[in-house]
């Protein structure tokens, strides 16, 4: 732990925990892994770091019933944002990459929306309006192959690369 980790009543973001969290999501299955720093998923504010890598698949959803905003900060790496119409279709997409000054971004509720990651070890610092619950299947997008799916998720993943 960094020389900080003392000072009381903050929570520190360095790159050891950014280091731990990486390391903690390329052994996970999902290629993920979370670090929370909200105390209760019923806190009135969720805020988290996302570590994720590459071969993740991050299925396009939306936060709709209830509406949530989603802001992400990328902490370090490289990922692509999408934007999707109803039919799935993209609408707008972004490359988010502290190196070229594009740090983040804030999705409005009901918006269908997805992130590619580019890099290994990237990491994006989350907020949204808690409390949290899981997706219902209803904001996962129709249109994109489950998680279940992972031929076909793999596909979709290489069709969003070639839209970048």
């Amino acid at each position: 732990m960094g020389r900080f980790f003392s000072i009381k009543n903050m929570k520190i973001i360095d790159k050891q925990l950014l280091d731990r969290t990486s390391e903690a999501a390329k052994k996970s299955p999902r290629l993920r892994m979370n670090h929370n720093f909200h105390e209760h998923t019923d806190d009135f504010l969720n805020r988290l770091i996302n570590a994720i890598e590459p071969d993740s698949y991050v299925r396009p959803h939306r936060h709709q019933n209830p509406d949530k905003e989603e802001i992400f900060f990328l902490l370090r790496g490289k990922a692509a944002f999408f934007l999707f119409d109803d039919e799935g279709n993209i609408t707008d997409k972004l490359i988010l990459s502290p190196d070229e000054g594009v740090y983040g971004a804030e999705i409005a509720p009901g918006v269908w929306h997805s992130l590619l990651v580019l890099e290994p070890d990237t990491v994006v610092y989350e907020t949204k309006r808690g409390p949290y619950a899981p997706l219902s299947p209803e904001n996962f997008a129709p249109w994109s192959p489950s998680v279940d799916e992972a031929d076909a998720a793999k596909e979709y993943m290489e069709y969003l690369r070639s839209k970048i």
